[in-house]
């Protein structure tokens, strides 16, 4: 049976909307989006978080192998997401010239801005494969709704400051 895109994230979004339901805590809210994304969606190679902290970005919550853990809003996809403020596709990581190597089997990438209640740009969020354009408008389209959902739209601690 070949894999069906749209049926795995509207599973997985079920599930995190239903887990997430009443929560507020921004840490708890990661963690868990993270996992049941990469459970849900086989070509998730690493996902995770990069929090805003001091004017650059620091590892969050994640799932994968280590990741890079200080990112200058100057430098990579994610810093360029969060200077932008505006989702990155990136087909072909090595293409990019200002790709960070965190790992060196990531071969696509969508980095997604997330924003608190206040307008406030708060984490990038990011997911990488090691097959070449992965992401596309269809993962963008499922993405950006729930980080909305659950962070711009909702009541959120930042226990991260």
């Amino acid at each position: 049976m070949a894999f069906d895109k749209h049926q795995a994230y509207e599973q997985a979004i079920n599930e995190i909307n239903a887990i997430l339901e009443g929560e507020t805590n921004m840490i708890l809210k990661m963690a868990t989006i993270n996992c049941v994304l990469k459970q849900h969606l086989p070509y998730y190679y690493w996902v995770g978080f990069y929090c805003v902290n001091k004017g650059q970005l620091i590892v969050g919550p994640y799932q994968g192998t280590l990741g890079c853990l200080h990112i200058p809003f100057s430098k990579g996809i994610c810093g360029r997401a969060a200077r932008m403020e505006a989702t990155q596709l990136v087909e072909n990581v090595h293409e990019d010239p200002s790709h960070i190597a965190c790992d060196s089997r990531t071969n696509s990438e969508i980095v997604l801005p997330v924003w608190d209640n206040e307008g406030q740009l708060i984490a990038v969020f990011d997911v990488d494969s090691t097959t070449l354009a992965s992401f596309d408008a269809v993962d963008q389209s499922y993405l950006e709704p729930l980080l909305e959902l659950h962070f711009k739209k909702n009541e959120l601690i930042k226990s991260y400051q």
